[in-house]
């Protein structure tokens, strides 16, 4: 047995944050980031609507990207004694997913982070509040599945937290809210949409219900990526929406070691933090060429292949050339190749290789990957994507 959840209710179309209005309830909690949606009108637009449906709001703001534990305490702490029947929170992956954590802290006090971490371990939300989700980047998809990344900054670790529980109740995808993303942002969330929607249709975990979905927001991605990179308004409501579909096929079918990858090493090295979607865009030929030696996984990502029109007769010159689509598509964004290239030390890395590839290897998203790996080929995949060499292993 299989299971597919999604939102009760996604609202789409220039505008439709407006549906704030119709929720209905008392108060609202609303969580945001670090001011663009304060600075573009759009928080002050969401208060209006809240208020406009007859409900209390009251503003948790400045959530940090990859929102660390002591936030989500923090904003737990402060639901508790507003006491919202709503919770609300617009912006990127960072604010919806903090807000994701604290909503079960707020009905659960006595619960801790660590209680939280084992993979569909929530108790059971909704005995204070509902949840809506308004994304303003076209990456995380964090609107429309049961996933919460959060960074222990003691340990250096990100943790992605997965419930259905967590899946929230209505989400507002309004491609008004991305029309201001900065250029590389529309590169990175792209590419962490790609890699979502992959990884999905090669995971252990696909199925007839999300297959479409990732192949339908491959399709969309590699259409209109560059051209939203390059301003234009029409691709980049469609890459709203594309990130929206890969969403919904990875909350269902999960993820695999792109992700573990990324979530280990985006906090790991003091020469600099590795954007999420970033990290993801430097993994996934490398894991592409890894899984395929998989049976299974190298028929999907050349059924991949095929049906995005790539060049190539045998499985393997499809698999070659779905990741010379990903690398073109690198360098149109101004995305480097290797870890090395990036800015990541060499010293460091070599320093810590070895325990990043062990925490890596036991992140929740490897289990759906379509390969088995162990901490030691881990190390390797990833020196492989320091240097820039082939994998072959």
């Amino acid at each position: 047995m299989a299971r597919f959840t999604l939102p009760r209710d996604i609202y789409h179309g220039k505008g439709c944050l407006e549906e704030l209005k119709n929720l209905k309830g008392k108060k609202a909690f609303l969580v945001v980031g670090g001011g663009s949606m304060k600075r573009q009108g759009f928080l002050d637009k969401a208060v209006h609507y809240l208020k406009d449906g007859g409900m209390e709001v009251e503003v948790f703001e400045g959530v940090e990207p990859d929102p660390s534990v002591e936030t989500v305490m923090r904003g737990a702490e402060a639901m508790r004694k507003f006491e919202p029947d709503w919770i609300v929170s617009m912006g990127g992956g960072s604010p919806i997913d903090a807000a994701k954590a604290m909503w079960a802290f707020y009905e659960y006090p006595e619960t801790t982070f660590e209680d939280l971490i084992t993979p569909f371990s929530f108790p059971e939300l909704r005995q204070k509040a509902r949840f809506a989700a308004i994304p303003s980047t076209s990456g995380t998809a964090t609107e429309v599945t049961a996933f919460s990344v959060i960074t222990n900054y003691q340990t250096g670790v990100k943790y992605p937290l997965a419930d259905f529980n967590i899946t929230p109740d209505v989400a507002i995808v309004d491609p008004d809210l991305v029309m201001g993303l900065p250029v590389k942002q529309v590169a990175y969330t792209g590419m962490d949409a790609l890699t979502h929607a992959i990884e999905a249709y090669v995971s252990t975990l696909n199925g007839p219900f999300t297959d479409p979905l990732a192949l339908q927001a491959i399709e969309m991605v590699l259409e209109y990526l560059p051209a939203s990179y390059n301003g234009n308004t029409h691709a980049r409501e469609e890459m709203h929406y594309a990130q929206c579909l890969a969403g919904m096929a990875f909350s269902n079918a999960l993820l695999g070691i792109v992700h573990s990858m990324a979530h280990k090493t985006g906090a790991a090295f003091s020469t600099g933090h590795i954007p999420h979607g970033c990290a993801n865009a430097i993994y996934l030929p490398y894991v592409i060429q890894y899984n395929a030696k998989d049976t299974v996984a190298a028929d999907r990502y050349a059924e991949i292949a095929r049906r995005m029109g790539l060049e190539g007769r045998s499985r393997q010159a499809l698999i070659n050339s779905l990741c010379a689509k990903i690398n073109e598509f690198n360098e149109k964004l101004n995305i480097p190749k290797t870890l090395k290239e990036f800015g990541i030390n060499e010293d460091e890395f070599k320093e810590k290789v070895d325990r990043i590839a062990e925490l890596a290897v036991g992140d929740a998203c490897t289990g759906s990957n379509p390969r088995e790996i162990d901490p030691a080929n881990m190390a390797k995949l990833l020196t492989c994507t320091y240097y820039g060499t082939e994998v072959d292993f």
